[in-house]
């Protein structure tokens, strides 16, 4: 324990480089960045809640996203902001353990989240006459506490089991802060942690990835079965947003693991694609919810020109 308390309570973030006399430009992009992710996933949840029409279970379900979107975004951005402001790479501990506490409630949430929606498609179309019974207001209700619940567990033990260990190094190997890069700064046995973050991997990748890759298996195999062009043409509209989502967050994700792999890629590169997946899923999501989904895209643009040119 002595090694805790003769540690400095301030680490250093590898950060991004941005050179002094571009410090300007870096804040005010990164702030219009995150001014855009803000309003494109407040418009989203505003639009779904004010609409009665929308108080359907794939609405209901897709409420969370732009909240998932948020957290990860927020803790990317307001540790990026001060970094460009402050010109330094210093941050507490606590900061940077709740950093990396809400990266990882995204990064699980988003996986979960799609995995939900993917299991209200597949009811709706696949047993479509049960779909009332089945996917009523309480059994929604319960799928979304499962998913925070589940969540807020998961990552409530990596941390806890984190906190534990003493720590002896101040140096975070990594743009922002997350638990791997965390478990660097310590100095005591990491098995335990390891394999509770392996455990994590195996809950959120294969698992979550099966029920979405086997759900849309199931819905595409309906679609062609369907005699009715326009309820084929809704449903494959429908799963390919979600699709399109899922693979953005997933190739993204995975270019991220790859690039902290290839030692001869360019540092530069391999910070950027490390924040991308903080950035891009947030920025994109509400907007290809938005454009590929009629009735949110209906309902969107009353509420914009109900507030924007009231009459």
């Amino acid at each position: 324990m002595d090694n805790v308390s003769n540690i400095s309570s301030v680490l250093t973030l590898q950060g991004l480089d941005v050179p002094q006399e571009l410090a300007f430009l870096a804040v005010l992009l990164a702030t219009l960045s995150y001014m855009v992710i803000v309003f494109c996933n407040l418009f989203l949840l505003i639009t779904i809640i004010r609409n009665k029409h929308l108080h359907q279970p794939m609405y209901l379900l897709l409420i969370n996203m732009p909240i998932n979107d948020l957290f990860g975004s927020t803790a990317l951005f307001s540790q990026l902001l001060r970094q460009f402001l402050s010109n330094s790479k210093a941050i507490e501990f606590p900061a940077c353990v709740t950093q990396a506490f809400f990266i990882h409630i995204y990064a699980i949430g988003v996986v979960f989240v799609l995995a939900a929606m993917a299991y209200d498609r597949y009811i709706a179309i696949c047993i479509p006459l049960r779909y009332a019974t089945i996917m009523t207001n309480a059994h929604i209700m319960r799928i979304i506490a499962l998913i925070w619940g589940t969540n807020l567990l998961m990552v409530g033990g990596l941390f806890i089991l984190l906190l534990r260990l003493p720590r002896c190094r101040n140096n975070v190997t990594h743009t922002y802060c997350d638990n791997p890069s965390l478990l660097r700064l310590m100095c005591a046995d990491t098995t335990i942690n390891n394999i509770y973050g392996l455990l994590t991997v195996v809950c959120t990748q294969p698992i979550t990835v099966g029920i979405i890759l086997f759900t849309y298996l199931q819905i595409l195999i309906a679609c062609f079965r369907s005699k009715s062009t326009d309820t084929r043409s809704k449903a494959m509209q429908t799963c390919a947003t979600h699709l399109v989502v899922f693979l953005l967050f997933e190739c993204l994700g995975l270019f991220t693991i790859i690039s902290y792999r290839i030692k001869n890629l360019s540092p530069a590169l391999t910070k950027f694609i490390g924040v991308s997946t903080l950035i891009f899923p947030p920025t994109l999501n509400p907007i290809i919810y938005g454009i590929n989904t009629k009735e949110l895209r209906k309902r969107a643009i009353m509420l914009f020109k109900k507030n924007v040119f009231p009459r």
